[in-house]
């Protein structure tokens, strides 16, 4: 068994695996890492089950010691890393010595690093997922949903399944230009023709108020003419409109009912990428068919396909 120590943590990191399903009628969000496709990745680049659980590195802040030698792999943001203080680059496998420290300092491209460990870091599921949810006081390293923190110690297996190349060009540039394709459905008939030709006719903008919950894009106002609404279920990736019209999208830690008004759903490729985005960054949107989406979407799982 191999170990790592937090020597440092501003808060933020946290174990995230695939989510917890099927609680959503208690009232309990689905959590799980916001950039799906940057954790499949790290584990497929390790043999790991696509899903298993890894450290979801938000902004950097976090330093780790080895307790034991050990094999990691690193995906998603550019956050500086460094192994004993040689830059290490994302999107590989790399082997870690009893003693060194890892870093991870500030990003550099994208806002999130993925880290997984051989066999997946261990933890207690809490509803079936390790996935932490501060909000909630659910999951994490010892079930209480809270962040990493000096101390904590996380094991994981000594050897992995196996030890995989990263595909070059299945690597994503974080500083393109972002365009996020959304499943246009709900209540968007019920907007203004203006607020959706503006909708998909201009950049937003992503809002300081950004977090693991909703992501808010600032621009114009859009314009709701239909009726009030009963609160109802919100998927993953809803894209709601409050009374001040600026659009949120929902993400993992989202609540699991609301009444605002929702334009649709961004697709789930378009959630990872919207997870890298920083605050200020400039966001276009493109509407996209069911049948497109659904093509894209099973065309990218073929990707880890054995």
């Amino acid at each position: 068994m191999s170990m790592l120590r937090v020597e440092h943590s501003l808060g933020f990191a946290q174990l995230q695996d695939g989510g917890r399903f099927g609680v959503r009628h208690l009232g309990v969000t689905q959590g799980g890492a916001l950039d799906w496709i940057a954790q499949h990745w790290a584990n497929w680049l390790l043999g790991n089950p696509l899903d298993a659980c890894v450290i979801e590195i938000p902004l950097g802040g976090l330093t780790l010691k080895a307790e034991a030698d050990g094999w990691l792999a690193l995906t998603g943001a550019d956050l500086d890393a460094k192994l004993d203080q040689q830059p290490l680059r994302p999107w590989q496998v790399f082997a870690i010595r009893s003693g060194q420290q890892l870093t991870f300092t500030q990003p550099r491209s994208g806002v999130r690093a993925y880290l997984a460990a051989a066999g997946g870091f261990k933890a207690n599921p809490v509803l079936s997922a390790v996935a932490t949810v501060m909000r909630e006081g659910l999951g994490g390293l010892h079930g209480d949903g809270k962040g990493l923190k000096p101390g904590n110690q996380l094991t994981y297996s000594a050897q992995p399944a196996v030890s995989r190349k990263m595909p070059s060009e299945a690597i994503p540039d974080y500083k393109s230009l972002v365009t996020l394709q959304l499943l246009v459905g709900a209540q968007s008939s019920q907007f203004s023709g203006q607020s959706l030709f503006q909708l998909f006719n201009q950049h937003w903008t992503l809002d300081q108020r950004a977090d693991r919950m909703g992501m808010r894009l600032t621009g114009p106002a859009l314009r709701y003419q239909g009726d009030a609404l009963i609160s109802e279920g919100i998927p993953l990736g809803a894209v709601q409109v409050p009374p001040d019209g600026q659009p949120i999208v929902l993400m993992n830690d989202r609540q699991t009912i609301g009444g605002y008004p929702r334009l649709g759903a961004l697709t789930p490729a378009s959630l990872a990428r919207l997870a890298q985005c920083a605050p200020g960054q400039k966001i276009r949107l493109q509407p996209i068919s069911q049948a497109q989406a659904r093509q894209d979407h099973l065309a990218l799982l073929a990707r880890w396909e054995p």
